[in-house]
C-alpha cells in the first residue's frame, strides 16, 4: 500500500464501505421521494416541500447533533441511526405496496431521514480524523468523497429511476435494505478510533454552543461557512424544482428513469474531481480550486432558467458536480486540520447548521416562486445569487492562500493544537 493510503488496520475500510452503502441508500431515497410525490398528484408546492422536510433538521437539531456526536461512542450510533432508517423505509415501502401511500407519508419518511442525516453524517466526519493520520485526511475526505459521488449520484439516482418505475414500493424498500447492510458493516468496525472524545460537561447547552462559538471566532471556518450556505441557498431551490424541469410535462419532458441518469451527470463530474483534487490543490492553490464550485453553481441553474437543451443542461450538471466534490474534500480537510479533535462533532455539526440550513430556505423560496412567477424565474433568481457568490468569493483568497502556507511546512496535528488552543479554551 502506498504512503497515501489511509490505515486499514484502524477501521477505516468497515467506515468506507458502510459510507458508500448508506449514500447509496440516500441517492435512492432522496431522489425517489420527490419523484414519487409527483407521481401520486402533489403540487409543485408539495414536492418542493419533500425537500424542505428532508433538510430541515439541520437547522433545527444541528447543534444538538454535534453535541450527541461529541459524548457517546460514535460506533453504537452510526448503527443505530443505519438500523432506524431501514425499519421506517421498509415500513413505508410495504405501505407504499398495500395501496396505503400518501404525501403525509411521505413526508414523515422525509423528516425522519433528515433527523437521522444529522447524527450519520456528523458522526462520519468527527471519526476520520482519528482513524487516519492528519497528513492522509484529504486522501481519505477525497476516497469518501468519490465513494459519495459513485453512490450517492451516479449509482443512486438511475437506480432509483428504474425502481420508482418499477413502483414506489421497490424503491424505498431498496434504500431501507441499503441502510440495514450499512448498518451491519459499521457493526464489524472496531471501537478504537469511534469513541467519543470531548469530557463532560456540567451544562449541555454550553456543549452544545461550544462549536458554534469557536466555528464563529475562526478567521477562515466563518467566511467559508457562510459562503457556504449562500451556494447552498442555490442548491436547494435546485434540488426543490428540478424534477419539475425536467419531468414530463416539464419543458426537458424526460421519464423518470431518463431523470435519474440526468441526475448522474454530477456524479460524472464528482468522480473525476474527487480523484485529483489533492494533486490539483497543490499545483493551483486551495483557494483557486475552491472558486470552481462557485462557477460551477451558477452552471447548475443557468442553463435551466435560459431553457436550454438537455445535453447543455447536463454538461452545467458535469462540472457542478465536479465543483461540489472539489468544494467538499477540501473544507472537510480544512475544518479537520484546523479543530481540535473534541470539538470537531460540534464545530461541524455548527458549519451544517449554518450552511445546510439554507438548503430548506433556497427549496421553500423556488417553491413559492414557482408556484407565484413560474418555474425560468424561479432558476433565473437562482442564477442570480450563484453570480452573486463569485463575485463575492475573492474575500476569501488571502485566507486560504495563509492556509495553504501554514499548513505546508509544520506537521497539521500540531499545527491545529497550537493556531486553537485559545480558541478552545474560550469555547
Amino acid at each position: 500500500m502506498t504512503s497515501d493510503a489511509p490505515r486499514p488496520d484502524r477501521g477505516f475500510g468497515a467506515l468506507w464501505i458502510a459510507a458508500g452503502t448508506a449514500n447509496l441508500g440516500d441517492g435512492v431515497v432522496l431522489v425517489a421521494l420527490p419523484l414519487i410525490a409527483l407521481l401520486i398528484g402533489s403540487s409543485p408546492a408539495e414536492v418542493a416541500a419533500i425537500t424542505v422536510i428532508a433538510t430541515a433538521a439541520w437547522p433545527v437539531l444541528g447543534l444538538h447533533a454535534g453535541w450527541i456526536v461529541d459524548r457517546v461512542p460514535r460506533r453504537g450510533l452510526l448503527v443505530t441511526v443505519n438500523a432506524a432508517r431501514a425499519a421506517v423505509f421498509g415500513a413505508v415501502g410495504a405501505a407504499a405496496l398495500a395501496d396505503a401511500l400518501s404525501f403525509p407519508l411521505l413526508a414523515v419518511a422525509a423528516a425522519v431521514f433528515g433527523v437521522t442525516e444529522t447524527l450519520a453524517d456528523t458522526a462520519l466526519v468527527a471519526a476520520v480524523p482519528e482513524l487516519v493520520v492528519p497528513q492522509r485526511l484529504t486522501v481519505a475526505n477525497a476516497r469518501l468523497e468519490a465513494t459519495t459521488n459513485i453512490a450517492n449520484q451516479l449509482a443512486g439516482p438511475p437506480l432509483a429511476g428504474v425502481l420508482v418505475a418499477v413502483g414506489a414500493s421497490a424503491a424505498l424498500a431498496t434504500g431501507g435494505a441499503l441502510y440495514a447492510a450499512a448498518a451491519a458493516s459499521l457493526a464489524m468496525l472496531g471501537r478504537a478510533g469511534v469513541r467519543s472524545t470531548a469530557p463532560r460537561a456540567p451544562q449541555p447547552r454550553t456543549g452544545v454552543l461550544a462549536g458554534l462559538r469557536y466555528l464563529w471566532r475562526h478567521d477562515l471556518q466563518r467566511p467559508l461557512t457562510l459562503l457556504t450556505a449562500s451556494m447552498n441557498l442555490v442548491w436547494g431551490a435546485w434540488t426543490a424544482v428540478f424534477v419539475l424541469a425536467a419531468v414530463a410535462p416539464g419543458p426537458l419532458a424526460l421519464s423518470s428513469t431518463a431523470y435519474g441518469l440526468v441526475l448522474a451527470a454530477m456524479a460524472v463530474g464528482g468522480v473525476l474531481a474527487s480523484t485529483v483534487v489533492g494533486r490539483v490543490q497543490r499545483r493551483l492553490g486551495t483557494a483557486l480550486v475552491l472558486l470552481l464550485d462557485c462557477v460551477g453553481t451558477v452552471l447548475l441553474v443557468l442553463p435551466v432558467a435560459l431553457g436550454a437543451p438537455v445535453w447543455v443542461v447536463v454538461a452545467g450538471l458535469v462540472v457542478a458536480g465536479a465543483g461540489a466534490s472539489v468544494w467538499r474534500v477540501l473544507v472537510a480537510t480544512i475544518r479537520q486540520r484546523t479543530t481540535p479533535s473534541e470539538l470537531l462533532g460540534r464545530v461541524y455539526a455548527a458549519s451544517r447548521v449554518l450552511s445546510w440550513g439554507a438548503v430548506p430556505v433556497g427549496a421553500a423560496l423556488a417553491g413559492a416562486a414557482t408556484e407565484l412567477v413560474g418555474l425560468p424565474a424561479a432558476f433565473l433568481g437562482a442564477a442570480v445569487l450563484a453570480c452573486l457568490n463569485v463575485v463575492a468569493f475573492p474575500v476569501l483568497w488571502l485566507r486560504l492562500a495563509r492556509y495553504d502556507r501554514d499548513m505546508g511546512g509544520e506537521d497539521v496535528a500540531e499545527f491545529a493544537n497550537s493556531r486553537n488552543r485559545s480558541s478552545a479554551s474560550r469555547a
